[in-house]
């Protein structure tokens, strides 16, 4: 595993030590080793804790973190509004070992291996017996959620057990199988999750692995593990087993869903939000995303035509539908408050003035700059600039899980075993209560009172589509639900607006870009060219051949 050798040779072991005032700032960068960072006579533990910082960082970032694109810009989603974007790879099919637009190996063998090394090195440093174990759960929760996030990519990938290798040891290292993965993965989770801090955190805490976040990934890792790629049987024990993990976060009554959609985003402190990664305030969301006639704002992301036609009407129905008050003349108006929380759509009103996404408008000029495809600008994740003249700092924290995705989760897994029972269908309930959805006569918020199992299915799933719109969840979920094969091997569509002489608009949709997926290898990503050219043991996902 050459990445591995390169971790074992460049982990920083310096990372986040630059403030201390100890030993340390006196030795050479090159010099700072294992012994320093885990001191015995480093009282209060500083530089234990700050490695386990560290660790931390290594856990996923989110928004425009590939080559300044999302990732949900390589799904029907959206697209990248820049020419020859990584992530159009997943669109256009060139995914190699030598071209993984997403990979995440080193990154998160590196989190492993930093894991493992504080979980071998923290006993000597001296603190309290009660945060030794506690640190040490974060460190074992950090480690699961990064084999995590190797699975989901790769499948089956080895697994290190608490060795901690170097230079000299063979590292040349068999894949374990998925199912060994999964298994080790919720072992860990299970064995750690009442060690960690309480469901809700103090303020000095907040960012730090707690006991939700453990049972919310033990959520998320049971629906992977029981939805159709990873559960080509059917086994309904497992769909069973994931209700179940979504109904243990639901029930610790820590969490909750607010009542403003935008303002949970760029939020500290909220009611939703289970695990976050913290980020510094920045204008960096809005700036990479806003509409480009403004000061600022490079419009890299262009959400697509095929997620507007996915988001409800007011009560409810999809725009298709018969009695859902569509009006493609007006084709914005009445949708469900999320629509408008997600996406900048022409006359939007932003910093003073309404966007203009028709042909020759201020945000979409023509020529060769970067500007919207699709006749949309990504809204969600920015802050509330409508009437303001400028931007200004924001909290970005990345959220890693919400308290909506435990609902959607709950309703998926109990409606795939038991069926559409009346719990699957208040979880949804609640959601669409949230965003704005009318509840009707019957109270069932667009929800037919005779619904059967494929129908909440198809519900359930562009519920989740549309809630949790570039959160890094569409790209996965087309793969785990086998279909990925449907929905990517159609075009990207998008709107051509056209502004007539008398100030109204014609709107048009149109095809914006090709997709191609390949149902016989694309499922997984192949495992990076590096490793399998240099660990005889490695072997590549089906399909690919290099």
């Amino acid at each position: 595993m050459k990445n591995v050798k390169h971790i074992i040779t460049g982990l920083g072991l310096v990372v986040m030590l630059a403030s201390c005032s100890k030993s340390v700032e006196t030795e050479p960068l090159e010099r700072i080793n294992e012994d320093l960072v885990f001191d015995q006579i480093d009282k209060n533990a500083d530089y234990a804790k700050q490695f386990l910082n560290g660790t931390y960082q290594q856990l996923p970032d989110g928004y425009n973190r590939l080559l300044n694109a999302f990732l949900d810009a390589g799904t029907d989603d959206g697209v990248s509004s820049q020419d020859g974007s990584i992530v159009e790879g997943f669109r256009t099919g060139l995914v190699s070992g030598q071209n993984v637009p997403d990979n995440q190996w080193a990154r998160n063998y590196t989190g492993i291996r930093r894991a493992n090394i504080f979980l071998s090195k923290i006993d000597v440093v001296p603190t309290t017996p009660a945060l030794r174990s506690q640190w040490k759960a974060e460190a074992r929760f950090l480690r699961a959620y990064f084999y995590f996030e190797l699975l989901k990519r790769w499948g089956g990938v080895p697994l290190l057990g608490d060795k901690v290798y170097g230079l000299k040891d063979d590292i040349n290292l068999k894949r374990n199988t998925a199912e060994e993965c999964y298994d080790y993965i919720l072992a860990e989770i299970e064995a750690v999750k009442d060690l960690l801090l309480p469901a809700v955190v103090a303020d000095q805490n907040i960012g730090r692995a707690n006991k939700g976040a453990a049972l919310a990934l033990k959520s998320r890792v049971l629906l992977y593990r029981a939805s159709p790629l990873w559960n080509p049987g059917g086994d309904l024990q497992r769909w069973t087993a994931a209700a179940n993990a979504a109904k243990d976060v639901m029930t610790l009554g820590n969490y909750s869903l607010g009542t403003d959609f935008i303002a949970l985003f760029n939020s500290v402190k909220h009611a939703e939000i289970i695990f976050m990664k913290e980020q510094a305030q920045n204008q960096s969301v809005e700036i990479s995303n806003g509409p480009i006639g403004y000061i600022q704002g490079t419009g890299n992301t262009s959400p697509s035509q095929n997620l507007v036609d996915a988001f409800l009407m007011k009560n409810g129905k999809m725009p298709a539908d018969a009695g859902s008050t569509y009006d493609p003349a007006n084709p914005y108006a009445n949708r469900d408050n999320r629509f408008a929380a997600t996406i900048m759509f022409n006359t939007t009103k932003w910093l003073n003035r309404p966007v203009e996404t028709f042909n020759g408008g201020l945000d979409r000029p023509g020529g060769s700059r970067t500007q919207t495809k699709t006749g949309y600008y990504l809204r969600k994740f920015m802050g509330k600039f409508e009437s303001s003249g400028t931007y200004s700092n924001q909290n970005h924290h990345v959220i890693l899980f919400r308290y909506a995705e435990m609902l959607l989760n709950y309703a998926e897994a109990l409606n795939e075993s038991n069926g559409p029972v009346k719990e699957a269908v208040d979880a949804i309930i609640a959601i669409r209560k949230r965003a704005g959805v009318s509840a009707g006569t019957d109270s069932r918020y667009g929800i037919a009172a005779a619904i059967d199992q494929n129908q909440l299915r198809t519900l359930i799933r562009n519920e989740r589509r549309i809630e949790m719109a570039f959160e890094e969840q569409r790209f996965w979920d087309i793969r785990r639900w086998k279909i990925a094969e449907q929905v990517m091997n159609s075009p990207v569509k998008g709107m051509n607006i056209l502004k007539n002489p008398d100030a109204t608009f014609s709107y048009t949709i149109q095809d914006i870009a090709p997709s191609v997926f390949d149902a016989s290898k694309n499922y997984l990503f192949p495992i990076p060219y590096s490793e399998i050219q240099t660990n005889p043991n490695m072997t590549q996902n089906p399909g690919y051949t290099y």
